[in-house]
């Protein structure tokens, strides 16, 4: 039977010639004890279709109801969960679900409801935090609270509107174990809104996705059995032939081939901060060892005294290569990439970077970092020719707008040049932050999560646009990240490190599949689950916090031997 419906629903925002239409004639019904996950790009209407179903907006057109009665208000047979936490900062965990409690079960007494609440906040894991208030508990364990106050509700319909997108990837795995968990103890109806492949796979009966114009999409349904686990999924052939279709569909909907463009690069050599006569000298790169890091050590003074984060880090990187750095959140990575950069000293050991040692920050060292340090009162074309005059001192003015429309193109910024950054969204920054970086003609890219401030699907879209310049360039290049996926898609080696403190190499994966890639062409690779297992292994391994230094030192001999 269905409980939730929504009948040729349209909805806009604004009048007139200024109407813009969101959703486009939804037809959609929703079982009782389903799990439905709606998938899609961001703008796709997602979170105002959520908002339609919780009664917080109305149709501009057609008929949603809950029961065949139309809903015009909130109401709490329907619970939401919204990505933001909304906690009372002057509550505790326990006051906080005490809230939702005291206004569904009114006529308990104090005991009573004091067991409720008890019974709530162990549900989602935080007994050991009940007298804790939000400032103390990190994000995961706001959401925990945001769920437990919104199931002591006691809703029949439990609304998420994507309430994992803000935690890291281990975090968010965690949480969505443990909304599966709950959903099939309490038998409600839920509707997922998210923009992940996997999260959808692991929770949904069904999935549907929403096309970038408003309107729905294709529908999948999800037959395999439950509980889902996720190490195991990664040998279900069930699992990796929907992934495969699901991901494709979403692909060929939202993500367009935008680079475009004519412009050839001019014939023009950047000189990196040399004197004519060094930089002379230094004309026929090292092939081998390019890059060495070298007993690499980083120390920070604390009032406890030094804190060793990362410790005899040894890695050897050959020119035109590509390595992907990963590790669990805390781990010192972007602590090595930035002193890779020259923006933080290094501590012991040493960096070189085709035969010289590294010694402060330098344009042939280009940092791309998560978020999109650009001037917001410049154009892209302004922010792009940043640092261009310095590293092209002999090319002409002409040539060096060149180079900065030629890579501009490549990131699919053709008609976007003299757009200012303040109107642009955080994808469009991020590219002409790809772009910025890729026309200084680095000797070493360096990339800090570059994708992770964005939705999945938007950063599937750059990982391609970033493949295809880089294909392009060969520069080399370390990205830190903490998607397996994105690790496994980019590079020729992946660096695993382990958990921190006095972090080091803990394993080398080398990935032997064909290029150019893309995500397409190696989810159908048969050897690209066996490289996502062993990532995926050695993340689990190290989930739940740091082995002990002897064991952790034995188990990366082996790995710094391969480096």
């Amino acid at each position: 039977m269905a409980i939730l419906k929504l009948q040729d629903v349209s909805k806009s925002y604004g009048e007139g010639i200024h109407e813009t239409p969101v959703l486009q004639n939804i037809d959609l019904e929703v079982e009782e004890g389903e799990f439905l996950v709606l998938l899609g790009f961001s703008g796709s209407g997602k979170t105002t279709l959520i908002n339609l179903l919780a009664g917080l907006d109305a149709p501009t057109k057609g008929r949603v109801t809950y029961k065949d009665k139309e809903i015009t208000e909130p109401s709490p047979e329907r619970g939401v969960i919204f990505q933001s936490y909304s906690l009372m900062p002057w509550l505790t965990v326990a006051g906080n679900v005490g809230l939702a409690v005291d206004t569904v079960f009114p006529g308990l007494s104090k005991a009573e409801k004091a067991e409720k609440v008890a019974h709530y906040v162990q549900m989602v894991g935080l007994s050991h935090a009940t007298t804790r208030r939000p400032a103390e508990l990190s994000g995961g364990m706001r959401q925990r609270v945001n769920v437990a106050r919104a199931l002591a509700m006691k809703p029949e319909v439990l609304l998420l509107d994507e309430p994992l997108s803000a935690l890291d990837a281990l975090t968010r795995a965690n949480l969505a174990d443990e909304i599966e968990a709950i959903w099939q103890e309490e038998k409600q109806t839920c509707v997922l809104i998210t923009n992940d492949v996997d999260e959808a796979i692991i929770l949904a009966d069904r999935i549907i996705a929403l096309n970038p114009d408003g309107t729905l999409g294709e529908e999948f349904k999800v037959s395999i059995p439950r509980p889902r686990e996720r190490g195991e999924m990664n040998h279900d052939d069930t699992f990796k032939k929907l992934r495969a279709q699901v991901t494709n569909y979403l692909m060929d909907v939202g993500i367009e081939a935008k680079a475009e463009g004519v412009r050839n690069l001019p014939s023009v050599t950047p000189i990196h901060g040399l004197p004519a006569a060094q930089a002379k000298a230094q004309e026929g790169l090292i092939d081998e060892r390019f890059l060495d890091f070298s007993q690499l050590h980083k120390v920070y003074p604390t009032p406890k005294g030094p804190l060793t984060v990362v410790e005899d880090f040894n890695l050897k990187m050959d020119r035109g290569e590509f390595i992907s750095l990963i590790g669990h959140s805390g781990c010192g990575k972007s602590t090595v990439l930035t002193m890779a950069a020259g923006l933080n000293e290094i501590s012991k050991g040493a960096i070189k970077l085709d035969g010289r040692h590294v010694m402060g920050a330098d344009p042939e060292r280009a940092v791309v970092f998560q978020s999109p340090n650009l001037f917001p009162w410049l154009t892209a074309r302004e922010n792009c020719a940043i640092g261009v005059d310095k590293v092209y001192p002999n090319a002409s003015q002409a040539e060096r707008q060149e180079v900065v429309e030629y890579y501009l193109e490549r990131v699919g910024l053709a008609d976007a040049m003299d757009r200012g950054a303040a109107d642009m969204s955080n994808g469009m920054k991020q590219r002409v932050g790809i772009a910025r970086a890729f026309a200084l003609s680095p000797k070493l890219l360096l990339l800090d999560e570059p994708f992770g401030m964005l939705d999945s699907l938007t950063r599937w879209e750059l990982q391609e646009v970033l493949m295809e310049v880089w294909d392009r360039t060969k520069v080399t290049a370390i990205c830190v990240t903490h998607d397996v996926d994105e690790a496994i898609l980019l590079a020729d080696r992946v660096v695993m490190m382990t958990n921190g403190p006095q972090a080091t190499i803990g394993k080398i994966v080398d990935v032997d599949l064909p290029r150019p890639r893309s995500r397409k062409a190696l989810l159908e690779h048969p050897d690209y689950y066996l490289y996502r297992e062993q990532v995926l292994n050695f993340l689990e391994e190290y989930e739940h916090g740091a082995k002990g230094k002897t064991e952790q030192k034995s188990e990366a001999s082996g790995a710094k031997k391969a480096a």
